[in-house]
């Protein structure tokens, strides 16, 4: 016999233990039906469908428990419905009917090619991807095949695809000819006070290469007019082989702007209102210029602002290392590192002041 005292500590140690195990126990059942009350409003229907996987291991877990258990804690199912799932369960690897009949499943690293360059090209029908299997890759395969594949994978067929397509897969497309536009405020101090400029820049999302298109207090429709025009010069202009042209909701990207560009063979598109992540590397590119540069200049009249906006340009064009470059140049630099070797001295470009520096190595 255990003294009286260890026994009652012991018997206060189970208590505790027991207590903690219901507060948590109560925790999971009140969040069981939170999650339940949130599906009903949702849906409509407090009824969730489970997949066959799902049922296997409820019926698994719910068969370990005692009756009254299951009546206290199952919150999803009935326990009836647990115990028919696991008599099911049970009688399948029995039942000879619930064997399918027909020709075997597709194994799976063709279902899973199938897949793949259905989502890759997305105006792919049935027929194309069937004799892309075939011909292309030797792949027998039928177009009802493919079909059901795609159906089980929760894939709609060609047109209803395009239809879907997302802004992912139009950037990812057009990465080779897609730029994008934004204006960006910078205050100037002038005789009166304080004036606002406007600077409209254009960005090659490949490259990271931008251009400053225009400086212009009060722009409109005709300063935008011109503009585009001078972006879509088939000689020196910045769109030259540019398919699209990114840009937000804003008044002053009028029809005539539109039709300027189209004439020049680059389209226009619009981002969703309120939706600046839709375009990220000019909204990125914005960010950079008034961190590295912009913020910490008082511009003293338009000229000014050029002089520094020019000198940033050179800069962040041939001087500044970008990470989605992998810390290359935008522009490569003859006289680099890689053609004078680590003995050739070291040079630093300054610019604005020793503001901005670019170190590099002598030429040999």
């Amino acid at each position: 016999m255990l003294p009286a005292t260890l026994q009652f500590i012991i018997a206060m140690i189970a208590c505790a233990i027991n207590e903690r195990m219901q507060r948590k126990l109560d925790y999971a059942q009140e969040e069981i039906r939170v999650l339940k009350e949130a599906i009903r409003a949702a849906t409509g229907s407090s009824r969730i469908s489970f997949t066959a996987d799902q049922r296997r291991r409820l019926a698994v877990a719910g068969k370990e428990l005692t009756p009254e258990e299951r009546r206290k804690h199952c919150q999803l199912v009935k326990p009836a419905t647990i115990l028919a799932w696991f008599r099911e369960l049970s009688a399948r690897k029995y039942d000879s009917s619930s064997r399918k009949l027909g020709r075997p499943r597709k194994a799976r690293d063709i279902r899973k090619l199938v897949i793949e360059m259905a989502l890759a090209n997305e105006g792919w029908g049935y027929t194309k991807l069937r004799d892309a299997l075939r011909t292309g890759l030797q792949i027998e395969i039928g177009r009802s095949t493919v079909a059901n594949i795609l159906a089980e994978a929760g894939i709609d067929p060609a047109p209803e695809r395009e239809k879907k397509r997302t802004w992912k897969r139009f950037m990812t497309m057009h990465w080779d000819s897609l730029c994008a536009c934004d204006f960006l405020s910078v205050e100037v101090l002038g005789l009166f006070g304080a004036v606002r400029y406007m600077v409209f820049f254009v960005i090659q999302i490949k490259t990271r290469a931008v251009e400053i298109a225009g400086i212009q207090v009060d722009p409109d429709g005709e300063w935008m007019k011109q503009i585009a025009r001078n972006l879509g010069d088939p000689v020196d202009g910045f769109l030259r082989g540019a398919s699209y042209l990114i840009h937000d909701r804003d008044p002053l990207f009028t029809e005539a702007f539109t039709a300027i560009l189209e004439s020049e063979g680059v389209g226009c598109v619009k981002i969703p209102a309120q939706s600046p992540n839709c375009n990220p590397h000019a909204e990125r590119f914005v960010k950079t210029i008034k961190y590295e540069c912009l913020n910490h200049f008082i511009f003293f009249g338009e000229r000014h602002l050029r002089h520094v906006l020019k000198e940033f340009m050179d800069h962040y064009l041939a001087e500044r290392f970008h990470q989605g470059l992998g810390g290359q140049l935008v522009k490569g630099q003859a006289g680099s590192a890689n053609d004078s070797g680590t003995d050739a001295p070291i040079i630093c470009r300054s610019r604005l002041g020793g503001f901005l520096n670019y170190y590099h190595r002598e030429a040999a």
